[in-house]
């Protein structure tokens, strides 16, 4: 499995099915975090999405990138139940096939997104 793979099976089968049976195979036990509000290490991000995961989130994937040094970024909508959506970028460092390091930037958007320059966020 590509690293590419590897991360947007992660989204899916975690994010977007609100399912953590399988983080041990997608995240080192030793997870760096750099998220405001987020500890490292897989246990602090269990207990974070179980909590995010009250909002019933899904990712809708826009963009992955690659890069030749191990990190994969994705770019995409999350969208909640209820409240505004976000655009947010997802960086993922990657380690013996498993997630090691994280990192996020996060924008809140508007309730109508084609405000956003005439064509919207996406």
């Amino acid at each position: 499995m590509t690293n590419k793979e590897l991360v947007l099976d992660f989204i899916d089968h975690i994010f977007n099915a609100h399912d953590l049976t399988d983080l041990d195979r997608y995240m080192r036990a030793d997870y760096k975090q750099h998220s405001i509000g987020v500890g490292d290490g897989r246990d602090n991000f269990r207990a974070f999405a179980e909590d995010f995961f009250t909002q019933d989130p899904y990712m809708d994937v826009k963009r992955v990138f690659e890069s030749d040094d191990n990190c994969v970024a994705v770019f995409f909508e999350c969208r909640f139940k209820t409240g505004p959506s976000a655009k947010v970028v997802d960086m993922y460092r990657i380690e013996d096939g498993m997630i090691a390091e994280h990192w996020d930037v996060v924008q809140g958007l508007p309730e109508d997104d084609a405000l956003v320059n005439g064509r919207g966020s996406f």
